[in-house]
């Protein structure tokens, strides 16, 4: 009797591995698309800038890194239009002299002799989004730092690297930082997390953007479950990465997540716009209040759950492009062909 029934689970075993593979969707082979990243350092420029180069700089760099540059030192340096040559040079001489600019760009160039595996990285994505959104223009992508200003900035035609702002969690200048900076968004200040950054505001920013604003949880769950797959689509990072979770929190939202949907459910939550209720399910924070104790629960609980509704409904609809998912548009309706049922 045992050997039949260890038989039997051998078989069923084997076929659920079968299935669970086939399950899966495999990604296109884009080795083809002509991508290749070339991360732009002006970061070791601005760095190395003497008082007395300013303004012959300040012309070589406007045709250079335009409009980065533009955008670089009216927003994010916050020094002047560098159009206004004579004011931008007094104010930046005091900058680049200043011991806290030059600690900052000495830990850059630390932490960053080169960029290579980034640059690997982000030529794969990009190779993937052009393979989806072959309309899609690669735009130039420019490190800088700012003064912990601004993380990855999207202009016209560029991405901004701000380096400043992935030095590593254990980097001595964060903890000053936390009146505006708290630790458990610092801790994402790591190298691993350039890619997974820039990729996730590719698609926020220009793919797929925000539309209404008036919207109920469900639907925001299943909008931030869209970004979280087309991250699956586009990167090769781990999960952990793509939704900003620590290994202790991605383990806590599997280990929980059919108890966290039947919270949902019974607080009657799906369908409620009222904003102040329901964006603590979708913000940074270091846990999630009511859930859980000892303060150890997963943050954005309602942007996971909506991944997993996500993932289970193309699962059940191989034949369906990203594409075709992101331009589907209800909620509801894809909620009920996921079969979701909290696992």
């Amino acid at each position: 009797m045992s050997r039949t029934l260890n038989k039997l689970l051998s078989i069923l075993f084997l076929c659920f591995f079968i299935l669970s593979c086939q399950s899966k969707k495999e990604k296109p082979d884009v080795s083809s698309i002509p991508v290749d990243i070339k991360i732009e350092r002006f970061d070791r420029e601005i760095a190395a800038l003497k008082p007395n180069e300013i303004q012959v700089k300040n012309t070589e760099w406007q045709q250079k890194y335009n409009p980065f540059y533009a955008d670089y030192m009216q927003y994010m340096l916050k020094v002047s239009d560098p159009r206004d040559s004579i004011y931008l040079k007094e104010i930046l001489k005091e900058v680049i002299q200043k011991k806290d600019f030059i600690d900052l760009a000495a830990a850059i160039g630390k932490k960053y002799p080169d960029l290579k595996t980034q640059e690997e990285e982000l030529t794969q994505a990009f190779r993937y989004i052009k393979h989806y959104f072959p309309q899609y223009e690669v735009p130039r992508i420019i490190s800088f730092f700012s003064g912990f200003e601004v993380q990855v900035p999207i202009g016209e035609k560029y991405i901004g690297v701000g380096l400043d702002m992935f030095l590593g969690n254990d980097s001595p200048f964060y903890p000053a930082l936390i009146g505006s900076i708290p630790l458990y968004v610092s801790r994402r200040f790591t190298a691993e997390n350039i890619t997974p950054r820039i990729i996730e505001a590719v698609i926020r920013e220009e793919l797929f953007p925000v539309r209404d604003a008036d919207v109920n949880t469900l639907q925001q769950m299943i909008y931030h479950g869209k970004v979280l797959y087309a991250m699956d689509q586009l990167t090769e990072v781990p999960d952990s990465l793509k939704i900003g979770y620590t290994s202790a929190q991605l383990a806590w939202a599997q280990q929980y997540q059919k108890d966290v949907w039947q919270w949902f459910l019974q607080e009657d939550l799906l369908y409620s716009t009222d904003y102040l209720r329901t964006q603590k399910y979708f913000t940074e924070a270091p846990f999630t209040p009511e859930l859980g104790s000892n303060n150890e629960s997963a943050p954005k609980l309602g942007s996971y759950i909506g991944w997993q509704i996500v993932r289970k409904y193309m699962s059940r609809h191989p034949e369906k492009t990203l594409i075709d998912l992101l331009k589907t548009e209800n909620a509801q309706e894809i909620l009920e062909d996921s079969k979701f049922k909290g696992g």
